[in-house]
Parts: structure tokens; sequence; C-alpha cells
């Protein structure tokens, strides 16, 4: 059962997200009926660890077993979803995953709703010009700390 619910007033969603990153390029992930970019992830489910989930939800979208170098990001994010028009209020924790030499990676993923989701490698030094979530990606990844960073955002 994934960490989310609905309301009268809108979607919370507990969520994790991996930061992908080789040859100075970041991997994301489109579907094909969203215009945006978004991080491989996607929801914790009841009892699993933030930690479970990532590893789980990149296997699921990469074909591949990685594993967590660090927690870089909480981010807790209201915003309206640009397709479906709900109200969401998100925690994600994001993840830095170690780098691997060789990455075959398969894509064979689809959002809750059915959507094909796609697999895209994007130059670090291209974020700024990508349309992306989270959009704090394009200044943070560019010049990563060590530190664990809390960052809010209200779209809404």
């Amino acid at each position: 059962m994934d960490l989310t619910f609905k309301t009268d007033k809108g979607r919370f969603n507990y969520r994790v997200g991996a930061i992908i990153i080789h040859d100075n390029k970041l991997l994301m992930v489109k579907n094909e009926t969203s215009p945006y970019f978004y991080s491989v992830g996607g929801r914790v489910k009841l009892n699993e660890s933030a930690e479970q989930a990532v590893i789980r939800e990149v296997f699921e979208e990469t074909g591949l077993h990685m594993e967590i170098d660090r927690l870089g990001f909480i981010h807790e994010t209201f915003f309206v979803e640009e397709v479906t028009k709900e109200r969401f209020h998100e925690l994600s924790f994001y993840f830095y995953i170690k780098d691997q030499e060789k990455l075959n990676i398969i894509s064979n993923s689809y959002t809750e709703f059915g959507a094909k989701e796609c697999l895209f490698w994007i130059p670090l030094d291209k974020l700024s010009d990508s349309y992306l979530y989270p959009e704090f990606f394009k200044e943070k990844l560019l010049s990563p700390s060590n530190e664990l960073q809390h960052i809010v955002t209200v779209e809404v």
C-alpha cells in the first residue's frame, strides 16, 4: 500500500527520489502525458523505509540494483499537478545514488494511470534549460553539498 491519501482538499504523498549522476548527466524520467521530467523514484509503501523504497523504485524503473550514497534533500512541496490539476502536499526524500561504471538501463515502467515512462540523461549544464521537477535540482546539483538540505516549495 502506497503512502498516499486523498481528501476533499487534495492529496498527500510520501515519496522518494533518486539522484543518479553519471558522466556529468542526470537520469530523469518523462512519461507520454506529462510535459516535464521528474526524478527516478516513487511512493513509499507502508512499513517500508525511505532507503528501501528508493532502492526498489530505482530497480523498478531502471532494472538495476544500485546503492545509496547519501540522503541529499528533504523536500516539502505544495503544488497543483499540471496534467491532473490535483492539489498536492508532498514530502520527498532525495537520495544520491553511487555511480557505477556500466549502466545498462532497461526502462519498463508505467505511471499509476498507465502512461509509459521513458528515461533520459540530461547534461548537468543543461538542467537550467529543462522543464523538470524538482526545480531546485537546476541549482543544487551544480554545486552539491555533503550536508542534508531541507527545502520547502510552495507553488499554490
